[in-house]
C-alpha cells in the first residue's frame, strides 16, 4: 500500500474523514505559523536593530525565501525516492521550532549577533524547505478527496490564522517588554504545540509499517489518472521521467511572479528607518497582511475549483501595485499596500500549489513541488537583492523593474492557461477538469 492510499485507509479505519485530515495539517500549519510568521514580521527591524542596511535585508531575506524554496528540488525528489513523508515532515518543523526563539540571544551576541541572526534565519528557511514538499504531498492527497482548491484554501485559511496569531503575540510582547528578544524567546510554546499535534496527526494517519511495494509498469493501453494514481516514492513510466512540458512554463511564470512581490523584510525596514510607524506595530501591519493572505487564499481556491487556473490572472496585477503603496510615507497607503502584498502571498502560497497539483501525476507531486519551488527560490534571492538595492538608490526604479516582471509574469500565465484548456491525456490538469 503506499504512502497516501494507506494514509486514507488508516484515516477511515480510525473514524476520520478526509476533511477532519486536512483540518489535522490545518492545525499543524496554524501553530507553526505563530512561529515563523510572528518572527517574520519583525526580522527586518531586527536585524536594522544589529547594524544591517537595507540591501543586506533584502539579500538575506531573499536568500532566505531562495533556500525556502531552491532545496525543496532535492528534498522533494528524496521524498518521492525514499517515501519518507512524515519523517521529512517532522524534521523540518523540528528545526523551525528551534531556530526562531533562538534569535532572542543574537541581540546579547555583541558583534556576532548580525552574522548568528542571518545564520538562524536562513536555517529556519531550511525547515520549510525540509518539510513543504513532503507535507504537501500528505496534504494533497486527503485534499484531493474533497477538492483540491477547497483542501488547499481550508488548509490555507487555518495557516494564516497562526499567521495572524504569531504577529499580534509578537507585538503584545514587544510592547509590554520595550524590546524584541521576548518575543522571540515566546515563540517557543506554539512551536512545540506544533510538533505535538504533528505526532498526534502521524500516529492516527500513518500505518503501522510502510512497506512501498516495487513499482509495476502501466499495461500499454493504460494512461495515468492524476486524481485516481496513488502517491508512490517511485512511478514508471513517461510521468515518473519526466514533468511536462506546461508545467514549466506554469513554473517560469510563477517565477516571474515571484522575483517582483518585495519581501516583507524591505517592507517592514522601511517602515521602521523612515518612521512611517514605531516598531511594536509593525507586528500589527504583519497580521493585517496576513489576514488579507488568509481571506484571498480561500476566496481564490474556492474560485479555482469553479474556473481553474484563470482566477491566478489576478497575481501579476497584486504583485506590481505594492511598490507604489506600501513604499511611501503616508500610513493609509502604506497599509493599503501591505494588504495587497498579503492578497498576493494568498494567492501564490495557496491556488498556485492547487494548480501544479492538477498539473502533474500524484506521484511526482513531491518531485513536482520541489522542482517549483527551486524555480521559485532562484526568483526570490534575486528579487529579494534587487529590491533592496533599488529601493536604497530610486524607488521610481524599483516601482518600474517590478511592473515589467509582471508583465512577463501576465504572458507566461496566459500562454499557460491557453495551452491547459487544449484537449490532454490523462492526468494532466485538462482531464482533470473535463470532468
Amino acid at each position: 500500500m503506499t504512502d497516501g492510499s494507506s494514509a486514507t485507509a488508516r484515516t477511515r479505519a480510525a473514524g476520520w474523514s478526509p476533511w477532519r485530515a486536512v483540518v489535522g495539517f490545518g492545525v499543524v500549519s496554524l501553530t507553526a505559523d505563530m512561529v515563523y510568521e510572528g518572527a517574520r514580521s519583525v526580522t527586518g527591524p531586527l536585524l536594522a536593530t544589529l547594524g544591517a542596511s537595507a540591501l543586506l535585508v533584502g539579500l538575506v531575506t531573499g536568500a532566505g525565501e531562495a533556500v525556502a524554496l531552491v532545496l525543496r528540488l532535492f528534498t522533494g525528489t528524496w521524498a518521492d525516492r525514499s517515501g519518507r513523508y512524515w519523517t521529512l515532515t517532522l524534521a523540518g518543523y523540528a528545526l523551525t521550532a528551534v531556530c526562531v526563539p533562538l534569535l532572542a540571544v543574537t541581540p546579547f551576541l555583541a558583534g556576532a549577533g548580525l552574522a548568528s541572526a542571518c545564520v538562524l534565519v536562513l536555517a529556519e528557511r531550511t525547515g520549510k524547505a525540509v518539510r513543504s514538499p513532503a507535507k504537501s504531498t500528505l496534504l494533497a492527497a486527503a485534499a484531493g478527496q474533497v477538492g483540491m482548491g477547497r483542501g488547499m484554501a481550508v488548509h490555507k485559511a487555518l495557516d494564516q490564522l497562526g499567521a495572524v496569531a504569531g504577529p499580534l503575540l509578537v507585538a503584545g510582547v514587544a510592547a509590554l517588554a520595550g524590546t524584541l528578544w521576548p518575543a522571540f524567546a515566546v515563540l517557543v510554546v506554539p512551536g512545540a504545540v506544533a510538533i505535538v499535534v504533528l505526532l498526534v496527526l502521524r500516529r492516527r494517519l500513518e500505518p503501522p509499517a510502510p512497506k512501498p511495494p516495487a513499482p509495476k509498469p502501466p499495461a500499454p493501453s493504460a494512461t495515468v489518472d492524476a486524481a485516481a494514481t496513488p502517491v508512490t516514492p517511485a512511478l514508471t513510466g513517461a510521468a515518473a521521467r519526466r514533468l511536462p512540458q506546461v508545467f514549466w512554463l506554469f513554473a517560469a511564470s510563477a517565477g516571474a511572479a515571484t522575483a517582483g512581490l518585495v519581501t516583507f523584510g524591505v517592507i517592514s525596514f522601511h517602515l521602521t528607518e523612515d518612521r512611517v510607524v514605531p516598531v511594536a506595530a509593525v507586528p500589527l501591519v504583519y497580521a493585517a497582511a496576513m489576514a488579507a493572505e488568509a481571506v484571498a487564499a480561500l476566496a481564490t481556491g474556492w474560485v479555482y475549483d469553479h474556473v481553474g487556473g484563470r482566477v491566478l490572472v489576478v497575481l501579476p496585477f497584486l504583485v506590481a501595485l505594492v511598490p507604489p503603496l506600501a513604499f511611501t510615507r503616508s500610513v493609509p497607503l502604506v497599509l493599503v499596500g501591505v494588504l495587497v502584498w498579503g492578497a498576493a502571498m494568498g494567492v501564490q502560497d495557496s491556488t498556485v500549489k492547487a494548480l501544479v497539483a492538477d498539473l502533474v501525476p500524484s506521484g511526482r507531486r513531491a518531485t513536482a513541488y520541489g522542482v517549483f519551488a527551486a524555480v521559485q527560490g532562484a526568483a526570490a534571492v534575486a528579487g529579494g537583492a534587487a529590491a533592496g538595492a533599488l529601493y536604497e538608490r530610486s524607488l521610481p526604479g524599483l516601482v518600474i523593474v517590478v511592473a515589467a516582471t509582471q508583465v512577463v509574469t501576465l504572458v507566461l500565465l496566459v500562454t499557460t492557461l491557453r495551452k491547459v484548456a487544449r484537449p490532454a491525456s490523462a492526468g494532466d490538469y485538462g482531464a482533470e477538469h473535463r470532468r
